[in-house]
């Protein structure tokens, strides 16, 4: 295409949206450095500072807490009194970036960037030779996954996720049998563990490495009614065993996610719920155009959620597999949709409240 055919409004419109993509990235990575050498917590309790305040404060190196400053000033995250030259993280920023914010910690996700990055040359390949990239190549991805669990676990799980689920909370006070799989690193299972001690709980996942993490928690917390197995969870050898299944952020990693619910709804007792959560997106490209976090969503899909599926002969379902996909998918294995719920605390997530219906 000739220049004199370029709409030069069109260009330099584009040109000032790359260049903030850029900016954007280049932030993330160091929010994500933030939030590891706990900095955002530190300015939070601080008001306006100096450089060398915040470094002592902090027990880091002055020279790299300015610059990290630089950056977040110029991202506008911190503000900066250029007469006095000093800083501040205004209380409604650390209300997104501190470990006090919870589940509304952003900072946590920023850590998914250079977690990508790492296997971004393997990506390529796979691009380019098809296959996909395996859990043990995401060296950092659970103990991610654990951090940014039990800011919302701990906050929401007991209060507010699980009385979602019709009348299952005195059940639990009562004592029953429950299932977490996809369990992770387990945070969830010794929650609810901690929470209702009359009731049993089994962790279920594919990783040696986060069923070692969960069992290790539970011996730190004390648990006896607690237990994890390194299983895949489209092979659970049971039979209408569970009372009460849950499942979170797991379904869309699987290599073959409709086994997985086939096999949920198999050990599942009749007229028992599973509670599924699972990201907040449409199934259809077009209605996901003005997703908050879309091509957020995509592209941990592409980079991760959709390759370690593939990497072990799946389908690659991805993260933004969305909601109209999951019905059908949920409904096929037999469950009946009670509800899509959503929990303020937690934007990011459609629960589905599936009922296996009575014989």
């Amino acid at each position: 295409m000739a220049k004199e055919d370029l709409d030069l409004q069109k260009v330099s419109k584009f040109g000032k949206k790359i260049g903030g993509i850029l900016n954007g990235a280049a932030a993330a990575l160091m929010i994500s450095v933030g939030h590891k050498v706990e900095l955002f917590d530190t300015m939070a309790g601080l008001g306006e500072s100096s450089i060398s305040k915040i470094a002592e404060k902090a027990k880091l190196d002055e020279r790299y807490v300015r610059e990290w400053l630089s950056a977040m000033t110029t991202a506008g995250i911190v503000e900066y009194d250029t007469n006095r030259d000093l800083y501040l993280l205004p209380p409604e920023h650390a209300a997104m970036l501190t470990r006090s914010a919870g589940p509304r910690n952003q900072s946590l996700y920023m850590q998914y960037i250079p977690l990508l990055a790492k296997v971004e040359d393997q990506i390529v390949d796979h691009f380019r030779n098809g296959g996909g990239v395996p859990y043990s190549e995401y060296t950092t991805f659970h103990q991610i996954m654990a951090e940014a669990s039990a800011a919302r676990f701990d906050t929401l799980l007991v209060d507010t996720i699980l009385p979602l689920v019709p009348n299952i909370i005195p059940q639990l006070d009562d004592g029953i049998l429950v299932a977490d799989v996809g369990c992770g690193s387990g945070h969830a299972v010794n929650v609810m563990g901690s929470a209702f001690p009359n009731s049993s709980f089994i962790g279920i996942d594919f990783s040696t490495e986060a069923v070692n993490v969960a069992l290790t928690e539970a011996e730190a917390m004390s648990l006896t009614n607690v237990d994890f197995y390194q299983q895949d969870a489209a092979e659970i050898e049971t039979s209408e065993k569970f009372d009460f299944i849950t499942t979170f952020d797991a379904v869309h990693d699987q290599a073959r996610p409709r086994e997985m619910v086939a096999s949920i709804f198999k050990v599942l007792k009749p007229g028992g719920y599973w509670l599924c959560a699972d990201l907040c997106a449409s199934s259809h490209l077009g209605e996901n155009l003005d997703h908050p976090i879309g091509t957020f969503g995509y592209t941990v899909s592409c980079m991760h959620c959709m390759s370690v599926s593939l990497a072990y002969g799946g389908e690659g379902l991805g993260a933004m597999w969305g909601a109209q996909q999951a019905r059908e998918i949920f409904t096929n294995a037999g469950f009946l949709v009670d509800e899509v719920a959503r929990v303020d605390g937690d934007a990011g997530n459609n629960y589905y409240i599936c009922k296996k219906p009575n014989l």
